[in-house]
């Protein structure tokens, strides 16, 4: 678990870098590997040879890209960024193969839904430490229903959404300027997609599972988590935005002042959906520390803004030979104005079931 930060590939060419461009930083839980079933053992007695087969294939092809892409994510920056990007979109595909024909044995009334053990392996942090050494250390979840694997692969689809997209490369003959606004614009709608994402197994998947196996999830997949998640991929658009509006000679200031506000909402709206998690949660105590360093005025466009305006305020006070003090010109922050937040998570629903559950011949 941790924080991925993105990068832009540099040419050796002198470019303009705007005032208020900075790193995109997205906090990622950590990675979840699925472990192989042998779904012919529970379920070749009582449904067709075809939909065992198909979901045995699309199972290890999963199996294999989440391993790939775990391996990537442990190794050293530099080694892995050639492959990351490939092995993230390979899992990605994989994940959305699988689905349909998983779904299939979960559908209403089907005696199917918990006859399958479903084992993933969550890789710690200290896994880092054994990156050679098959003696690493994970926390494993097995659960008896079909519904926790749609709520994992949306958590994982999207976290790998916008890790996929930290890497920015530019054209030679590209200014880094156009290369940054480009790639901002692109990032809000890569976060738009995450939070439709995380937005889908809040509304879809949870809902599925009774409380008692809701209890059995992951911290980092529990309602509130899901839902600070889906927020502050939200915030970030947002940041992005408003780093477009105070770059772009066009925006009003009647603009950029709605974005700030928006973007302070929702990391305000962040810090109160995050769950009271025990203390010895690690994975919870990183959440909330990556809240509260990337929570105004820490990071970013927010950073930017809170550095300009006092400079700007005391500009004018001497300009104009006020006799206030910069403090006062300033003053305490008004309360935000009440309003509806622009940005939603992107609409997305879970995919329909695979043909094969179509036919007559699903069951022996």
């Amino acid at each position: 678990m941790g924080c991925g930060a993105s990068s832009h590939k540099d040419a050796g060419a002198r470019r303009r870098r705007p005032g208020s461009v900075g790193d995109v930083v997205v906090f990622l839980p950590g990675l979840r590997v699925p472990r192989a079933v042998d779904f012919a053992q529970a379920l070749g007695g009582c449904l067709a040879r075809a939909i065992v087969e198909r979901l045995s294939a699309l199972r290890s092809r999963v199996v294999e890209m989440a391993m790939q892409e775990s391996a990537a994510a442990l190794k050293p920056r530099r080694k892995a960024a050639a492959r990351h990007g490939s092995s993230t979109a390979n899992l990605l595909q994989a994940l959305e193969d699988y689905l349909p024909v998983l779904l299939g044995l979960a559908q209403q009334g089907s005696v199917l839904r918990h006859k399958v053990q479903f084992t993933w392996s969550n890789q710690e942090d200290n896994a880092e430490l054994y990156v050679n050494s098959s003696a690493f250390q994970s926390q494993e979840t097995a659960i008896s229903d079909v519904w926790p694997t749609p709520c994992f692969s949306q958590g994982h689809t999207a976290m790998a959404t916008p890790q996929e997209f930290l890497k920015c490369s530019c054209a030679d003959k590209t200014t880094y300027f156009q290369c940054a606004t480009e790639s901002r614009r692109a990032t809000v709608d890569v976060f738009l997609k995450a939070a439709g994402y995380l937005d889908c197994a809040i509304r879809h998947v949870l809902p599925k599972m009774p409380l008692e196996l809701r209890r059995q999830l992951p911290v980092d997949l529990a309602e509130g988590n899901l839902k600070a998640l889906s927020l502050q991929a939200l915030g970030q658009g947002v940041d992005m935005q408003l780093g477009l509006a105070i770059d772009s000679p066009k925006a009003t200031l009647a603009v950029k002042r709605r974005l700030a506000c928006e973007m302070v909402k929702y990391w305000q709206q962040v810090q109160e959906s995050i769950p009271e998690l025990p203390v010895s949660d690690g994975w919870g105590k990183k959440h909330r520390l990556f809240v509260k360093w990337k929570s105004p005025n820490a990071f970013g466009t927010a950073k930017y803004l809170f550095d300009k305006i006092p400079r700007d305020a005391s500009s004018k006070v001497r300009i104009k030979q006020d006799l206030y003090t910069q403090e006062k010109v300033i003053g305490a922050p008004p309360p935000l104005p009440d309003f509806a937040l622009a940005l939603t998570p992107e609409d997305y629903d879970l995919p329909p079931l695979d043909p094969l559950w179509n036919k007559e011949d699903t069951h022996h």
